[in-house]
């Protein structure tokens, strides 16, 4: 869907090129900065500010690929970005974890391999973000290293890197290619995680997240480069502002990968939505949220980039409000072609709180939105009976034996059950939708199989992991 003329994309774009080139953007990492002077940049080392020659974007956009695929230690799980595919990740960042019989705690490590053996199970969740939720029992200088081992051994599917700071980036791409026999040569050119680099909106990269970058472009991963614009807060409360203040942040991002790396892959990341004016509480769902979901579409689009985008909720519950915030977001995502759609089950509390029973219903929407986006079938005999009057038309009805007839598939017939012994519904315990994602996410959790590792390479994870904690215990990055 496209909700900006080619006029407005192209006056978006020369805005966010204006703001790179009179403004800049604040760089507090000194290898960063060196990179760009060294490009040709105008970089100001006693604000350690740099602005950017709209020549110097447009070589960067000519060789950022894209499309480019993400190949986890299972090559059936391969995460294809760009072009015509759509991916959902678990929700990814909570401090804290949520379900309706044990309520609202900090997040910790069990709660964090159940949610991580859910998104394996569910096969619409196509990755995992990073960090379901933060198991705070564990120091943070290490905690990553127990995530990834977890990510790794409780599934096979691609996952999201720390890139706050170079070691955390490193660790997860060693830990990968350990998981797949790879040199750290060899997964350079066959990358399998990726990470996203949050902008401090407005204007600023810190040396955490800059170094981040670095280190994963250097060594062939995958970057998101996604500003954090809040409308009314860290950006203009115009749309039009605040999507050119992302489209500049995310174009300096894309840049720098490109000058670590050329042809490093990268993805244009959109965050934008805004805060309720009353009391500056970020906002999710929003039509304003969903409208620059679509927007941000057609500027990757227009850079022929990959797109992530996210449905988010500001909801405290997995309650209807939770529910119709995250569609109205999931549309924008869908429609703006999200080839990654962060944080897409799970997310609650503003991205505060990591749900079980909120990852049940947001998973039912990605099954609703990925069956809606199958082709239409047009079956020519069937359309010629329609004309020749020989299946039911208008003013036929569920219940009529002609109906019952037509539509007595096991999806209908449920629902005709239903309809025809509310008592029968009472009886089984009449549970609405968040009572139903707790038995589902429980019984998901009974079924759920770990899949198989080499022991080879768990111990060469596991000596890894015990080896770099003492490192960290030391002092060392």
């Amino acid at each position: 869907m496209e909700i900006l003329s080619a006029d407005q994309v192209e006056a978006i774009h020369a805005a966010s090129l204006h703001i790179l080139e009179n403004f800049g953007v604040e760089v507090m990492s000194g290898r960063a900065l060196a990179l760009f002077e060294k490009a040709g940049a105008a970089v100001d080392h006693a604000t350690m500010t740099v602005r950017l020659d709209r020549g110097l974007v447009a070589e960067a956009l000519k060789t950022a690929p894209s499309a480019y695929t993400l190949t986890p230690r299972n090559p059936d799980h391969a995460v294809p970005l760009g072009g015509n595919t759509i991916n959902f990740t678990l929700v990814a960042g909570p401090p804290n974890v949520h379900d309706r019989e044990r309520g609202r705690r900090a997040g910790n490590m069990r709660d964090y391999g159940d949610l991580v053996r859910l998104a394996q199970h569910f096969n619409s969740i196509t990755m995992l973000g990073n960090q379901v939720c933060a198991p705070v029992e564990l120091p943070a200088n290490s905690r990553h290293l127990d995530t990834y081992f977890a990510n790794l051994t409780l599934t096979d599917k691609s996952f999201h890197v720390s890139a706050i700071g170079r070691g955390r980036a490193l660790d997860g791409i060693r830990m990968m290619a350990i998981s797949r026999g790879l040199t750290l040569e060899e997964i350079a050119e066959d990358p399998g995680v990726t990470t996203i680099i949050s902008v401090n909106s407005p204007r600023r990269f810190d040396d955490a997240m800059a170094e981040g970058l670095m280190t994963m472009s250097e060594h062939g991963q995958s970057v998101c480069v996604t500003p954090f614009t809040l409308m009314g807060a860290m950006s203009p409360v115009t749309l039009a502002g605040a999507l050119a203040q992302q489209n500049a942040e995310a174009l300096f991002g894309i840049t720098l990968t490109q000058l670590v790396r050329p042809g490093a892959p990268v993805m244009y990341g959109g965050f934008t939505s805004n805060v309720d004016m009353k009391s500056g509480a970020p906002a999710f769902g929003t039509p304003e949220n969903t409208k620059a979901n679509i927007a941000s579409g057609q500027l990757a689009r227009r850079y022929n980039l990959p797109y992530r985008t996210t449905p988010g909720s500001a909801s405290n519950a997995a309650d209807a409000q939770g529910a119709y915030e995250t569609m109205m977001a999931l549309w924008g995502a869908v429609l703006g072609h999200g080839n990654l759609v962060y944080h897409a089950a799970g997310w609650q509390e503003g991205g505060l709180t990591a749900s079980f029973e909120k990852f049940i219903i947001d998973v039912e929407m990605i099954q609703h939105m990925t069956a809606f986006l199958k082709p239409i079938e047009v079956n020519e005999g069937e359309l010629a009976l329609e004309a020749l009057g020989r299946v039911p038309t208008g003013g036929h009805f569920f219940g009529e034996p002609h109906t019952l007839e037509r539509y007595s598939t096991a999806f209908y017939q449920p629902i005709l059950s239903n309809w025809q012994n509310y008592e029968a519904w009472q009886e089984a315990g009449g549970l609405d939708a968040t009572q139903r994602a707790t038995r589902l996410w429980k019984k998901a959790l009974e079924e759920y199989r770990q899949p198989d590792m080499d022991p080879a390479v768990r111990d060469e994870l596991e000596a890894y992991v015990a080896k770099r904690k003492e490192e960290i215990g030391q002092g060392e990055p």
